[in-house]
């Protein structure tokens, strides 16, 4: 397998497809046209040396992938309102998309963090170990992860975001595993792919766990402040081992990302070929792969 550098995401009707500075967007709209566009993004660190600081690059990346998750989520949904805000200016739009990336990790913090803490903290009452409680802390965090995760797989909207979630892996797949970027050739690539948002968040929560069981204070404030203030560390963490991951054909990696791959049999879905012919717009429109393929270790069938 080949290491692309491209990602993306799953958005309303469609695909958003990164590739260094670029991103695309293509969705299917109402009428069956398939839409697409192509944007710019410097980024909120111009300095390269800065941005490729390891465990510093990992925090970048993740709040310029919920900033540009934001502006395409948003970009998708606008071709299934009923009533458009033609007169939106674009300084309203990028204080829209700052706001919700921040109403975002507020949540995000809330759910997963704060509230594993205080029903630990509850249930430890009759625990006399502050390392047992960490370790329920963890396992309850996994749990409403990975319950959260389940229950919205249940809505047909986010059935629908699933399936292009799986269009988007197996577009990279195809592409990774050399092969021409066509509907035949996609619909026959895997659907799970080791570099996904899934997977990140999964060892996220594993890694939580390893470094929460070292704080074992006195104070529960002090203990939950600095939950917080490790939070970017530990996503930086992280980051290097999805990165790692997608270049890597080590046997022990592979077995590492085994459990998030397993996660990924819920957050994607087998797409339909109108679902594949959309994110190979969006794949198309920040990527050459057939440059990519003519490349030396390319690996053409």
């Amino acid at each position: 397998m080949k290491y692309s550098g491209i990602g993306g995401q799953a958005v309303m009707e469609g695909v958003m497809m990164k590739n260094k500075s670029r991103y695309a967007v293509a969705v299917r709209k109402p009428d069956q046209e398939i839409v697409v566009e192509t944007t710019e993004y410097a980024g909120m660190i111009k300095n390269e040396k800065i941005r490729n600081i390891p465990l510093v690059r990992g925090v970048v990346q993740f709040v310029e992938s919920l900033v540009i998750g934001v502006r395409s989520l948003t970009f998708s949904a606008s071709f299934f309102e009923e009533e458009e805000d033609i007169g939106s200016k674009d300084g309203k739009k990028e204080f829209m998309t700052g706001a919700t990336v921040a109403v975002s990790l507020l949540l995000a913090v809330g759910i997963f963090m704060v509230l594993p803490y205080g029903v630990s903290l509850l249930l430890g009452r009759s625990l006399s170990s502050r390392f047992a409680v960490t370790v329920l802390e963890g396992i309850l965090r996994l749990l409403i992860f990975i319950g959260y995760v389940a229950a919205i797989s249940l809505m047909p909207d986010i059935k629908r975001v699933y399936m292009y979630h799986g269009a988007e892996h197996k577009c990279i797949n195809c592409i990774e595993h050399g092969m021409d970027l066509n509907v035949e050739n996609v619909r026959k690539s895997s659907r799970q792919h080791k570099r996904c948002g899934t997977s990140f968040l999964l060892i996220v929560m594993f890694i939580s766990i390893l470094i929460f069981m070292l704080l074992q204070m006195e104070s529960k404030i002090l203990r939950f402040l600095l939950r917080l203030l490790l939070l970017p560390v530990i996503a930086g963490v992280s980051y290097e081992f999805i990165r790692l991951a997608g270049r890597s054909e080590s046997r022990f990696v592979g077995l590492l990302s085994k459990p998030g791959l397993l996660l990924q049999k819920i957050t994607t879905r087998e797409p339909d070929d109108a679902m594949i012919e959309v994110a190979i717009a969006s794949v198309e429109a920040v990527f050459d792969w057939k440059a990519f393929l003519e490349e030396p270790d390319g690996k053409k069938p």
